[in-house]
């Protein structure tokens, strides 16, 4: 059965205490890239209780995906925004999900995360990474934007890491690793950098900036 508004909201209070409950419970995260990292990082954010997860992506759930990625078989074929709202929904029935089916470009970013008060990176392809990173810091300068760099292959897990590049810009991964280098992404290793992106999303919430 699943549990009232009421009753999951008491139990996020007694885990995180009420203050911190709270200011997940009003933050927005955009999740842009729906894949290995974001699906992930999605999950995470919805079991802590942020209370809006905007999710953007233009594909679609493959067979190629589901060693790695928060999918299910019978899944494929489904635009990832639907699958994993569909999935958030059996998980974290409460969170207000927005699905977004779309390729976040120079010209759509802001209109696409202008309501986000911290912006996930979770993209594939280098081009598209430094593409949004740009323009989340040349158009939404105060905005908390949390990146991926460098996952792939199953290198030591203590490789995994996240700095502080910049006042609000955060980077987690190896920053080394490749998709084309040795076995290219393994699932453990891409949850690493995701629940990497997620914890400092939920720091960042809670006040604390550091790393």
């Amino acid at each position: 059965m699943i549990p009232s508004r009421e009753e999951w909201m008491a139990a996020l209070r007694e885990r995180h205490g009420a203050e911190l409950a709270e200011k997940f419970g009003q933050t927005t995260v955009a999740v842009c890239g729906l894949g290995g990292l974001g699906s992930n990082i999605a999950i995470s954010l919805a079991r802590a209780g942020v209370g809006k997860l905007i999710l953007i992506d233009f594909d679609e759930v493959d067979i190629t995906n589901l060693h790695r990625q928060q999918y299910k078989a019978n899944q494929i074929g489904i635009p990832k925004p639907l699958a994993i709202c569909e999935n958030l929904s059996e998980i974290a029935p409460y969170v207000e999900t927005v699905p977004i089916i779309a390729k976040v470009t120079e010209e759509n970013l802001e209109e696409l995360l202008g309501e986000a008060d911290i912006i996930c990176e979770a993209f594939d392809k280098a081009e598209a990474k430094a593409m949004l990173v740009n323009g989340v810091l040349e158009k939404f300068p105060d905005k908390y934007l949390v990146s991926g760099s460098g996952m792939a292959g199953i290198g030591s897990p203590n490789m995994i890491k996240t700095r502080k590049v910049m006042k609000k810009f955060y980077l987690s991964g190896d920053e080394v690793s490749d998709v084309a280098m040795a076995i290219g992404l393994v699932a453990p290793r891409v949850m690493l950098c995701a629940a990497h992106e997620a914890l400092t999303v939920l720091r960042i919430i809670a006040g604390e900036f550091d790393v």
